[in-house]
């Protein structure tokens, strides 16, 4: 049916009396639904937050100021920048349910440990030296990998060299916001453990190809691994990709490998409200437009490309970033290889049944 040709005839005539009635709505906190029903329920999403692009090379020299200026400690807690995107009024959220954020922490410096009931993800594009320790347990933080720090885990991060380190922080702040479930506890004003081990005490746990630990049957609700590492995660796209050399099915589509983080206990996604992803084109692919309900962020971990954004393109280097809220056309091309990290809500979606996505000549 076109919606365009149905007219709303719950518009009465402007009358005194009529006045009167919504006025004495307000008075008692009410609201019509016949006089908003089109922002309440639109035909397809139609997002307050907007599709946009930060550039890494405007992000870090603004970061390296602030460590020149504000000292990192109690209170604030993290030199951490949020990104706000642009149709959400201000708020530090880069869509409705994410959260993100440049955190920069300078040679030496300790951020003291806390703890919230947010889950949280760091994803390095670039550096090393800096060790967050999760529940006592010091994991290192190098070039591609991504760590977890799942809600409720004691975590800091100190600076082991003598050079400032950068990065990108996710978590769900604005769907635990919204829905009043937050909670926080500061722990250590420095962190419970100084060393600085090449492997996390989980990461020797459980890190292991296709093996489980018979000590640790019992499923969790987000994934025991704190570290997941660079090395493995090129591998694995690196393989999908030769494969598809070798005429075997290892690519989502022609030209496009990609991997999910999981909770190896579950098999599903590493965190219950975020799921992440690693995605590399070869050199002049395209992937299909695509629409799908929640959010998305990508930040270019290596090579040259664009994206297409509700038809609006923009180009992309290593370091930028880009949401795609709710229901936006995207679009991605690779100049060169394109390496690209990604996050999204879609665990929110699908555990609410809400997910739906539509690809350019096809729908799913």
């Amino acid at each position: 049916m076109d919606h365009s040709n149905v007219s709303n005839v719950m518009k009465p005539e402007d009358t005194a009396e009529l006045r009167q009635l919504y006025s004495d709505f307000e008075s008692e906190h009410l609201k019509p639904l016949w006089t908003q029903i089109d922002d309440l329920m639109p035909v397809v999403p139609n997002p307050k937050a907007v599709a946009h692009v930060w550039k890494w090379s405007k992000l870090l020299p603004l970061a390296q100021r602030s460590g020149d200026l504000v000292p990192v400690g109690r209170g604030g807690e993290r030199r951490a920048i949020g990104l706000a995107n642009p149709g959400l009024g201000g708020r530090a959220y880069i869509s409705p349910t994410l959260w993100a954020a440049i955190q920069y922490l300078g040679p030496k410096e300790t951020a003291p440990e806390h703890r919230h009931a947010q889950n949280a993800f760091r994803f390095v594009v670039e550096g090393e030296g800096v060790w967050t320790v999760v529940n006592g347990d010091p994991v290192r933080m190098s070039r591609g990998d991504l760590l977890l720090t799942p809600g409720w885990h004691f975590h800091g991060h100190h600076n082991d060299t003598d050079q400032p380190m950068a990065w990108i922080d996710g978590l769900d702040i604005p769907f635990s916001y919204q829905n009043d479930v937050g909670f926080f506890e500061f722990g250590s004003e420095r962190v419970t453990d100084y060393a600085t081990p090449r492997f996390s005490r989980g990461e020797r746990l459980w890190c292991h190809p296709g093996l489980r630990p018979l000590s640790e049957l019992k499923d969790t609700v987000s994934s025991p691994i704190g570290a997941y590492r660079w090395e493995h995660t090129d591998r694995s796209l690196t393989e999908q990709l030769l494969l598809e050399d070798e005429g075997q099915p290892a690519t989502v589509e022609q030209g496009h490998a990609a991997v999910r983080y999981i909770n190896p206990t579950t098999g599903g996604d590493v965190m219950p409200t975020i799921r992440a992803e690693f995605h590399r084109l070869r050199a002049g692919t395209i992937t299909p437009s695509r629409r799908d309900v929640g959010s998305s962020v990508f930040q270019v971990f290596e090579g040259a490309g664009s994206v297409v954004l509700n038809g609006a393109e923009h180009m992309l280097e290593t370091g930028d970033l880009f949401v795609v809220p709710s229901w936006v056309a995207c679009s991605l091309r690779a100049q060169t290889q394109f390496d690209l990290f990604s996050f999204s809500d879609a665990p929110i979606m699908e555990r609410l049944n809400f997910a739906r996505t539509h690809i350019e000549n096809g729908d799913r």
